[in-house]
């Protein structure tokens, strides 16, 4: 009996941990974003010093004004919008951007999955390589 027990308590600790070191890793959602902000590649880009592109690139979009970006030229509806980039204004932006600032020259329908947004701005948070 007492061989037996050491045994047993080893396939219980196995079978405790056995969930755990099955499970994947939680998937960061700002690869996923990544992966989403291909359709905005076209038009924007990440980083300050990439070429210029149709729309204002998009470093430290988080926490700027709307219509800030230095040398972009926005629409006057942009311009007067006085919009602070933070999470819950880029996800209603990503939802319809002429449904939050009608006039705008961004011609983006929108993304209409919540956690499709949620990704994107993870990812325009710290875009990652």
């Amino acid at each position: 009996m007492r061989v037996m027990f050491p045994a047993l308590m080893a396939l219980g600790l196995l079978a405790a941990a056995a969930p755990a070191l099955s499970a994947p890793p939680a998937p960061n959602p700002a690869v996923k974003g990544k992966l989403i902000f291909m359709r905005c590649a076209a038009c924007h880009a990440v980083s300050a010093s990439a070429p210029k592109k149709v729309g204002p690139h998009l470093e430290g979009v988080v926490g700027r004004t709307a219509g800030s970006v230095a040398g972009f030229t926005y629409s006057p509806a942009m311009k007067k919008a006085a919009i602070k980039w933070n999470d819950a204004a880029l996800d209603k932006w990503l939802a319809r951007p002429a449904g939050m600032v009608p006039g705008t020259s961004m011609v983006f329908a929108g993304l209409p999955n919540p956690a499709d947004r949620a990704a994107v701005i993870a990812y325009l948070k710290k875009p990652v390589p």
